[in-house]
This record gives structure tokens, C-alpha cells and sequence, in this order.
């Protein structure tokens, strides 16, 4: 079912995306090949390039884009003289830009700058201040290319996070394997059996997943969370086994997923040390908040999972044999 509405929302992005840049491409939103008129004021004049700033007024601004810019503009700017005589321009983006540009920066060759050429040039009677007719590149298929990179992004990034976790599985789980073989699960489960046999009466005292679970919440509470990720998943397996309806969850997942998306840590230590890499003052001061936050979440989360696996609705046949 996941995987369908992983699709759906890729599908409708992908036609959002379309239909808005079918939109303004039709209504040419980014005035592509219309000139925009400004004064540019040289600072400095090399034999090939020269720069300054570009100032525009907003009127005119606002008539070119169809926009509702509050004042008037001023960036710097970059002219490069080309052999055959064509100037062209580049103009910095930053926080000072108007929106329109920083959208059409996104879809520009350089995503931090503008470019184009420079149709016409008049030296005002003032040394050094220009009437300048300016023609940026064109800009099209903006929100496209956003979602196609972002794409290609997010697929790098979870074979990324796919490879980093096997050494990862591969050392927690080898871990776990030796605690089983040296009893020392068997232990920590029997010690845990009074807490384990309420959160989760579906599943028998001494089934491999209560040891998983155990392993996965001992880790999620010390904050230790590339040790939590393979117990989980490891835990989630052995529950599956009881599964008498696959790809329903049982009572004893929904609880234990419950558990495990509260976040109940008792020492935060990711965090800390992201805040102490940071340069934090005070490191520490968000474990007491952080502690009060996830035991409430894990309350409300058990006693809602709970109420919700006594209505019929929600029930499903999972007698183990």
C-alpha cells in the first residue's frame, strides 16, 4: 500500500510541476527574450570585462514581470566584452534579489547567478553611469527540472544510506549474536519478561523478537541510533513470523512501532554531540526536555495503541499455534 501512495504523490508532482511550467511557458512568465531597461554604474573597467552595479526601477520592474516589487533594485553586475562584440552579464543572486529572479535562478546555468546579453548601451552625460538594455537567458520547465533533480538527489542519497547501513546491520547484528550465544539475551529478557509480557502478551516469553525488541529500545534510549536501526529491523522480522496475516500489521508491531517512533531517550547523544560540534554552551540542557517529551509521546502513543486493539475494527485473527 505504501509503495502505491509513493507513486501517487511522485505522479502528481510530476504533473504539478508540468501543467505550472506548460503554464508559464504559454504565458511567458519569465519575459524570455524581452529586454528589461536599467543604469549601470561602473566601478572598475578592464580591457575585457568590467563591474558594477545595476540599478532598476521598480516601476519598470514591476511592468516587465508582472510583479509587485516595493522597491527599487540594486545588485551587482558583471559585463565581459566577447571577441565578436556581444556583452554579456552576470548578476549575483542573493537575499536581497527579487523572488522572480531567485525562481528563475533555479532554472538558470548557474544557479547562484543570472546571465545574458546586453542589447544596447548609452553613456549618460554622468562618467561611468550607463543606460543599459538587458536579455536574460531563457528560463523554462523551472519546477521540471526541480523535481527531476531532486529525483536524482534522493536516489544518491538512499543508496548512500543503504550502503552505509550494512556495516552498520553487519556489526549490531553480529553483536546481538554473540550476546545470544553467550545467554546473555536470555538473561536480559527474563529480567524485562514482567514489562514485556503487558506491552506485548501476543508473543511468547522466550521468542527471539522480545530480545530484538529489547535490543532496539535499550539502544533508541541511550540515543544510540545506528545501533536501534538493525534491531529493529531485526525485531520487525521475528514479528512477522507470528504473523498469521501477512502484510497486516499485528497488535505486537503497532505497539512495538509505537514505542520506537516516540523517540524515548533517556541520553540523547546524537543530538549532543551535533550541538557540542556546534559550539552550544550548554550541550546538556535539552536532556531533561527531551526525556519529559518522549515519555509523554510513548504514554499517549501506548495508551492510544492500546484502546485502538480492543475496538473490532482494527482486529485481525492471530492465534499462534
Amino acid at each position: 500500500m505504501l509503495n502505491y501512495i509513493w507513486v501517487g504523490l511522485i505522479v502528481i508532482a510530476i504533473s504539478s510541476a508540468i501543467g505550472t511550467d506548460i503554464y508559464r511557458e504559454v504565458n511567458n512568465s519569465y519575459q524570455n527574450g524581452k529586454e528589461l531597461e536599467a543604469t549601470y554604474l561602473q566601478t572598475s573597467n578592464l580591457r575585457e570585462e568590467a563591474t558594477g552595479k545595476i540599478q532598476i526601477q521598480k516601476d519598470k520592474f514591476n511592468e516587465h514581470y508582472k510583479t509587485s516589487t516595493s522597491s527599487n533594485l540594486e545588485l551587482p553586475i558583471l559585463i565581459s566584452k566577447e571577441p565578436n562584440g556581444i556583452r554579456k552579464f552576470t548578476i549575483d543572486i542573493n537575499n536581497n534579489s527579487p523572488e522572480i529572479w531567485k525562481e528563475m535562478s533555479q532554472g538558470a546555468l548557474n544557479k547562484e547567478k543570472l546571465s545574458g546579453v546586453i542589447s544596447e548601451m548609452l553613456l549618460t552625460e554622468t562618467e561611468n553611469i550607463f543606460i543599459i538594455k538587458i536579455k536574460i537567458e531563457n528560463i523554462s520547465y523551472i519546477k521540471l527540472k526541480s523535481v527531476t533533480n531532486a529525483t536524482f538527489d534522493y536516489a544518491a542519497t538512499a543508496v548512500t544510506l543503504a550502503l552505509g547501513l550494512i556495516g552498520i546491520m553487519a556489526l549490531w547484528l553480529g553483536i546481538m549474536k554473540i550476546a545470544e550465544e553467550a545467554g546473555f539475551l536470555k538473561i536480559l529478557t527474563t529480567v524485562v519478561r514482567p514489562i514485556t509480557k503487558k506491552l506485548f502478551p501476543d508473543i511468547p516469553h522466550d521468542h527471539p523478537a522480545i530480545a530484538a525488541i529489547v535490543m532496539n529500545i535499550s539502544a533508541s534510549m541511550l540515543g544510540l541510533n545506528n545501533a536501534a536501526t538493525p534491531m529493529g529491523l531485526k525485531a520487525m522480522e521475528e514479528l512477522n513470523k507470528l504473523n498469521t496475516k501477512i502484510g497486516t500489521a499485528t497488535n505486537s508491531m503497532c505497539t512495538f512501532l509505537v514505542i520506537n517512533t516516540s523517540g524515548l531517550t533517556l541520553i540523547p547523544a546524537t543530538v549532543l554531540a551535533i550541538r557540542a560540534a556546534m559550539g552550544s554552551a550548554n550541550p546538556g540542557i535539552i536532556i531533561a526536555p527531551s526525556i519529559f517529551g518522549a515519555i509523554c509521546a510513548a504514554t499517549a502513543g501506548l495508551i492510544a495503541v492500546k484502546i485502538l486493539q480492543r475496538m473490532k475494527r482494527f482486529q485481525i485473527s492471530n492465534n499462534i499455534d
